[in-house]
């Protein structure tokens, strides 16, 4: 896979780190997940969306290298955020996509600017959030504000997490990396904002999910993984169920289930799967 090239845009109020993966017309907008950064998308380019596509992934604001203001974490900030990111690329129309977090945007975006948006991809994500997603998220907010001795040191905490139940991929590895920054005192830390992450969750839930998704008439896609995210025996993040009666809710929409679990999903033989659903439903 070609590396992106990684560019910092103005996007109306902040400015986003983006990742610009080099491809064909027309754009996919790629949009991570709660506490993640565009190189979660690393391993579906390197699947095959790219080149296939010009793909287009930023940090949201108060994630990775973007700007992380104090305060403004809802789902219009995160929104306009994105239109300002179209604007400046002067992209009018594209195909926005997204990841968890990310899915749960795109889905606002089709509803509240349909303007802008030609179609939808949401990857492992529902109009009806996970029951316990604050207890879900509490690792990863733990995490995001300690400082480790080394880089080698936070991959090899993040290795042993019980969610990846032992799977491993490079690409999945440089994600994780892109997150750090170096300190003065050679230790690092995670770039991204746990105050940030704490209230865009909040908001988030607090989103009338049902209205947005009566609004939205574009084609899309829901892809579900249906693995644990956890030890053995800990059901998955998104339930079937949930899942499909989303997919009903919505005019247009088609479901795919591939491999792996919610973060898995992303990246090796899982992310082949993933990738292959996303091209057959644009193509």
């Amino acid at each position: 896979m070609t590396p992106p090239q990684e560019l910092m845009l103005a996007a109306g109020q902040v400015r986003l780190n983006v990742l610009d993966y080099a491809g064909n017309s027309p754009p996919l907008i790629l949009l991570h997940g709660l506490s993640a950064n565009g190189h979660h998308f690393d391993g579906l380019a390197a699947a095959g969306l790219a080149p296939g596509h010009r793909l287009i992934a930023p940090d949201l604001r108060g994630r990775g290298r973007s700007d992380k203001p104090a305060a403004g974490y809802g789902m219009a900030d995160h929104a306009a955020d994105i239109l300002g990111l179209l604007d400046q690329l002067r992209i009018d129309r594209a195909t926005v996509g997204g990841h968890s977090f990310g899915a749960l945007l795109s889905l606002y975006l089709a509803s509240q600017h349909p303007d802008r948006v030609t179609r939808v991809v949401m990857l492992d994500a529902a109009a009806t959030l996970h029951h316990d997603v604050r207890a879900l998220i509490a690792p990863s907010l733990a995490r995001l504000a300690q400082r480790y001795p080394s880089a080698d040191a936070y991959i090899a905490l993040v290795r042993s997490m019980p969610f990846l139940g032992g799977f491993w991929h490079p690409l999945l590895e440089g994600a994780f990396r892109a997150e750090l920054e170096p300190l003065p005192d050679g230790q690092v830390a995670v770039r991204t904002s746990a105050g940030a992450i704490a209230e865009a969750l909040d908001r988030a839930l607090g989103e009338p999910w049902e209205d947005h998704v009566a609004r939205v008439n574009q084609p899309m896609l829901l892809v579900r993984a249906p693995e644990g995210y956890g030890p053995p025996g800990t059901p998955p993040i998104l339930p079937e169920d949930d899942a499909r009666a989303t997919v009903r809710a919505l005019r247009h929409c088609r479901y795919v289930e591939t491999t792996g679990n919610h973060l898995t999903m992303l990246f090796g033989e899982n992310g082949r799967r993933t990738a292959e659903a996303i091209l057959e439903f644009l193509n």
